[in-house]
């Protein structure tokens, strides 16, 4: 119970895995009668890297190979016989290191989904709202919620991941100036003055338990969290929801439905196609998970720091940078001047090193 599901089924399969490939090649799939068990791993990753050993059965990256005699290392470990990939000082055996360093340098090019420009990203809401299904009019909230609030998908589209945790009606809190209001007791007039928007964590991933994160008003009427949070609560309440209502959830002829990731990454792909060849994106750049990189894009290009975006999106290492493009221009066209003005420098001279004394003789 101490990681996710998806994570030990993986662990799972990978060590049947390796119990089938010992089995085949009569070794001990614990490893401990060999004194030395590095090559064993080693042609483990090798095959594992070329697919004849992968669940897919093709080609797979270097992290994929690091992450398959990891699981065998610790599965060995949590059975009592010790981590054969560690030394007694409980590092990776060089060995390994620097097979897996070559497979990293070996691969191509991560592909990255690209951030999508602002302008971009209103002409989606803008038509999804112009429809009258309630679909569009959801598809539309929840694309600003994303995008303002820097969430993971799970957290703003229904998925196939069974542990997704969607944001829910309770974990909504609206503010007009500092008083609170109640979600479902708020008069109609009330919520049309809300001046402040937040989200609670309760079970979302790499959020603090009841730390709530919030918006104001975004000076659009139209493309506003605090707008479509509030468009959010007044169609869920009309229906008569309740308080455990994931938001993606919305109502069409007295039927539930939701708003899945596909549905935002077809609408997303859809508005690229027709606006992003000016902005240099092509459909195929971008999917719902762009959105996340959209936001940590329009942060820095209002030179926020990276501490705060970092707090913002959750970012517990440097794992956001994978989401920041240098392909911005309004990021690196202003670099040149200021390098300009500023690169006039002086050095403080080394310490004089001695003459060089002569022989003697």
């Amino acid at each position: 119970m101490g990681i996710c599901a998806s994570r030990w089924n993986a662990t799972d399969n990978t060590f049947n895995i390796w119990e089938e490939c010992c089995r085949k090649h009569l070794f001990d799939p614990t490893l401990e009668q060999y004194a030395d068990p590095i090559p064993l791993l080693q042609v483990f990753g090798h095959r594992y890297r070329e697919g004849s050993l992968a669940p897919s059965q093709t080609h797979v990256r270097g992290r994929r190979v690091g992450d398959a005699v990891r699981a065998v290392g610790q599965t060995l470990a949590q059975l009592g016989h010790g981590d054969p990939r560690l030394t007694p000082s409980g590092k990776l055996d060089v060995r390994l290191t620097r097979q897996l360093s070559s497979y990293t340098k070996a691969n191509p090019p991560p592909s990255r989904v690209k951030p999508i420009p602002i302008t971009i990203l209103q002409q989606a809401a803008g038509v999804a709202r112009l429809s009258t299904h309630p679909q569009q009019h959801a598809l539309s909230d929840m694309l600003l919620l994303a995008f303002y609030f820097l969430l993971r998908p799970g957290e703003y589209a229904a998925t196939t991941n069974p542990e997704a945790t969607p944001f829910r009606l309770k974990c909504l809190k609206l503010y007009i100036n500092n008083r609170l209001l109640h979600p479902l007791t708020a008069p109609p007039w009330e919520l049309e003055a809300v001046t402040f928007v937040g989200l609670e964590f309760d079970t979302q991933n790499n959020g603090v338990r009841e730390e709530v994160i919030g918006l104001g008003r975004s000076g659009d009427p139209g493309f506003c969290p605090v707008v479509a949070l509030v468009r959010r609560l007044q169609h869920l309440h009309s229906n008569g929801t309740s308080l455990t209502t994931p938001l993606y959830v919305y109502y069409h002829e007295a039927h539930q439905f939701v708003i899945n990731t596909t549905h935002l990454t077809n609408h997303l792909r859809s508005t690229v196609a027709s606006f992003g060849t000016t902005f240099g994106l092509q459909p195929n750049d971008i999917s719902v998970c762009s959105l996340w990189s959209s936001s940590a894009m329009a942060l820095l290009c209002v030179n926020v720091d990276t501490d705060r975006i970092h707090l913002l999106g959750r970012w517990r290492s440097d794992e956001m940078l994978r989401y920041l493009h240098v392909q911005a221009v309004l990021v690196v066209a202003p670099i040149a001047s200021p390098m300009l003005r500023h690169g006039h420098f002086t050095l403080l001279p080394n310490r004089p090193t001695s003459p060089q004394l002569g022989a003697i003789g």
